[in-house]
């Protein structure tokens, strides 16, 4: 019951935890560069690509139940790098594996992804609801046109090229889990961290786009401001996948990770 792991390369430790619907072969664009540099570990979530689901019991479907899995897999003194829902899960084992975890680096990441009095820099609960309700109906569909949400932001002349590649690779390791993809949206809809990562004590290296319709640039600031030592790469022109839309710059800042002060 162990999560699926592709590994390739040499060099230190590098984790990649794929975002809401995705798994490990989303990062295809950046894997031969990035292993020059790392060992590189490309983590299919539970319920996702070929990782079964969680266990069904009391933590099924909760954020915990995914670190929990994670945490079983990671390699010692690592970088752990997470994108969307995997940002949230990076920054939890930060938090509980704080001997294992070295550095984090953070793709399209948010404490909230839903708004609160005292939070706008989220997206409407009704809207996350809305995707679940559709998931149900059509989830084929539904999935359509969350990865179209991904994209924009980004500039005409690549986005139907990066969604096209995203609709291709969504499928490519069989049909997602249904039940977790239900519950990978009420982890979104129902986690706030922000009491939280103050406590994170890693270097941080935070990526986002600032056209991001999903994770508001905002909140990738405030975040920005709340770790004890962190850097925001702010990219134009882009969407919620920097990694996509800017693979030299982000492999390029990757590699940069290892030689910053911890």
């Amino acid at each position: 019951m162990r999560l699926h792991v592709e590994s390739s390369g040499a060099g230190p430790a590098l984790v990649l935890l794929h975002g809401w619907a995705m798994h490990g072969g989303i990062w295809s664009g950046v894997r031969e560069r990035l292993a020059r540099q790392f060992r590189l570990y490309l983590v299919d979530l539970p319920g996702h690509g070929f990782s079964p689901p969680c266990v069904p019991g009391s933590r099924r479907g909760t954020l915990d139940c995914m670190v929990d899995r994670v945490a079983e897999i990671l390699p010692a003194d690592c970088i752990v790098c997470g994108w969307s829902l995997g940002g949230l899960i990076a920054m939890e084992l930060a938090l509980r594996e704080s001997l294992t975890v070295r550095k984090l680096a953070l793709i399209s990441t948010t404490p909230s992804f839903v708004k609160h009095r005292d939070w706008q820099w989220g997206m409407e609960a009704a809207t996350l609801q809305l995707f679940a309700e559709n998931l149900k109906r059509d989830y084929r569909k539904t999935l359509y046109r969350f990865l179209a949400l991904q994209m924009d932001g980004g500039s005409d002349t690549t986005t139907k090229t990066m969604l096209a590649r995203m609709r291709k690779s969504v499928f490519e390791r069989g049909q997602p889990d249904e039940t977790a993809l239900e519950e990978g949206l009420q982890i979104l809809l129902c986690s706030d961290m922000r009491g939280k990562i103050m406590q994170i004590r890693q270097r941080v290296l935070l990526f986002q786009g600032e056209n991001d319709v999903i994770t508001h640039p905002k909140a990738a600031s405030w975040m920005n401001r709340q770790f004890h030592n962190s850097t925001l790469i702010m990219l134009p022109a882009c969407g919620h996948a920097p990694f996509l839309s800017y693979p030299d710059q982000f492999t390029d800042h990757m590699i940069g990770l290892l030689d910053s002060i911890n």
